[in-house]
């Protein structure tokens, strides 16, 4: 029995990395400017601080104009929306990301909606939302996971997804939803399954793509997987690993990755596969933001 391709992230984002960086650069010596991107952390979640130090050093590498602002847990909410609105009217900002999760007193719904649609580079937007749902991915933010998510899924069947049967599980805003919505203009024939789908096994098995957004650690199991599907594993979970040592433990996805790299035709690793991704297309999405905000043309869509 073959083993599955493993699908490279950290390659990829890396390959989109260097393509932003070039643009960037000829943004930059035909207009002067630089994309802007803001990120806004309130509070001091070790997983969110990660993510942003990881955020901050991709922007400086892609030669963006990087700012950050740290605000403490217990900031007011009407403090960060007064923020917001600031890096709204800041014409040297093109992007704004305001972490999450928020602290609990601040209303994420009433944050996320204050930012401008076309500064919006998470693509969480209402506005956004609807744009990519009705069709409209060039006028629209793309949320960035689903979009890498889709820039190694076109790599691994090298463009043929039109009439593929995709499964994505995971209803989330953040993945599943959008993911729904790229594979379909992929014409990809899509199910969106969840914690309620009735034979989620079955269902699964049926698919030439899967994609496991559920965050619940290696629920996928091998015998789930069809013979040859691509398999792209959104979950990072943090399990324990007595074999480490007391105390230790250890990354793994929603996938049992061993047990399904035997039977599918390609898989992501976890960590190495999505996550690179994910902050590579957050910097594609600055740029794109950047380019419509100086009204130039829109270029070759990096994915």
């Amino acid at each position: 029995m073959t083993q599955a391709e493993v699908i490279d992230g950290k390659a990829v984002a890396t390959s989109v990395r260097d393509e932003i960086q070039k643009r960037t650069g000829a943004l930059f010596d035909s207009t002067g400017a630089k994309p802007g991107l803001a990120v806004v952390l309130v509070g001091e979640d070790p997983a969110s601080q990660v993510y942003v130090r990881n955020k901050e050093k991709t922007a400086s590498e892609c030669g963006f104009h990087s700012v950050k602002h740290d605000l403490p847990a217990d900031t007011p909410e009407a403090d960060v929306l007064t923020l917001v609105q600031q890096l709204n009217e800041d014409p040297a900002i093109h992007g704004i990301l305001v972490q999450l999760p928020l602290p609990s007193h601040i209303d994420e719904s009433k944050v996320l909606r204050l930012i401008k649609p076309e500064k919006d580079v998470d693509g969480f937007h209402p506005i956004n939302v609807g744009l990519l749902t009705t069709g409209e991915r060039d006028r629209a933010m793309v949320p960035c996971t689903p979009a890498g998510c889709l820039v190694l899924i076109k790599r691994a069947l090298k463009g043929a997804l039109s009439g593929k049967t995709a499964v994505v599980i995971g209803r989330s805003n953040i993945v599943g939803k959008p993911m729904a919505s790229l594979l379909l203009q992929e014409s990809c024939t899509v199910t969106i399954a969840h914690s309620r789908t009735r034979d989620l096994p079955s269902v699964v098995r049926g698919a030439d793509i899967v994609i496991a957004a559920v965050g619940r650690p290696e629920m996928v199991r091998g015998d789930w997987i069809k013979p040859g599907a691509t398999v792209i594993d959104v979950g990072i979970n943090r399990i324990p690993a007595p074999e480490r040592g007391e105390g230790k433990t250890r990354l793994v996805g929603d996938v049992a990755y061993e047990e399904a790299a035997k039977v599918a035709g390609a898989i992501t690793p976890v960590p190495g596969g999505v996550g690179p991704m994910t902050i590579a297309m957050l910097m594609a999405n600055t740029l794109t933001a950047a380019r419509r905000q100086l009204h130039l043309s829109e270029e070759e869509p990096i994915f």
